[in-house]
């Protein structure tokens, strides 16, 4: 059995995160370093955790988070597919069984909203949520805030983000404290509804209800 410390141990793997995260630097996107993935990684095993999944159904919805970015090493258009076919030619060769292998490569194909991915599953749906909640300051390498385009603006302003699961509530909940001298939240909704409305979608597919709260105030 292939396990999350397997993969995060992989040479290979490192190295195409690590890759990916310096193209990306290049051409100006915010932070999709070891930071990124291991953050994904751990709340998408805890969304799956926390409403009663299965442990081995958590594990690769972990992996699945770790990895789910590497395919920006060849560029960001089509990042989310040509990752699945990178993860999946990585995972054969550590000896994952094709059954597991699938799980992991359908939900990091379809973690992009404007990739045409779709939910469908527990795995790709709880990779959703926890990769669309990583909104923070510290994704931020522009050091210029003068000069601040609206995606680096919006992540600046944040400087809190939560994600709570209520097993009992049947609820997901993205809690963001905002800065408004930085950062409208009508900033936020210009870039990232489509980001919730694909949260609330994954959300409904496991049972759940999903919540955005700005700043104490429920916005959906």
């Amino acid at each position: 059995m292939v396990s999350y410390a397997d993969v995060v141990n992989n040479s290979k793997i490192k190295g195409y995160i690590e890759a990916a995260d310096l193209h990306l630097a290049n051409l100006g996107y915010t932070e999709h370093s070891f930071r990124h993935s291991e953050l994904v990684s751990s709340m998408a095993r805890d969304v799956l955790l926390k409403l009663g999944y299965p442990e081995r159904d958590a594990e690769l919805a972990a992996i699945a988070g770790y990895m789910h970015d590497i395919g920006n090493v060849v560029g960001r258009q089509g990042h989310s597919r040509s990752g699945a076919i990178i993860s999946f030619k990585l995972l054969d060769e550590m000896g994952m069984p094709p059954v597991e292998v699938g799980k992991v490569i359908t939900a990091i194909g379809n973690h992009e909203e404007d990739e045409g991915g779709n939910v469908t599953d527990p795995i790709t749906a709880a990779l959703v949520i926890a990769d669309k909640a990583d909104v923070h300051r510290s994704r931020v390498r522009n050091p210029d805030i003068s000069t601040f385009d609206i995606h680096d603006r919006v992540n600046y302003a944040v400087h809190d983000s939560r994600l709570s699961i209520d097993p009992s509530g049947k609820a997901i909940t993205l809690s963001l404290e905002i800065d408004t001298a930085i950062s409208q939240v009508m900033e936020y909704f210009e870039i990232f509804l489509s980001r919730m409305l694909v949260s609330r979608k994954a959300s409904n597919l496991l049972g759940c209800n999903f919540r955005l709260i700005i700043n104490g105030v429920k916005l959906l």
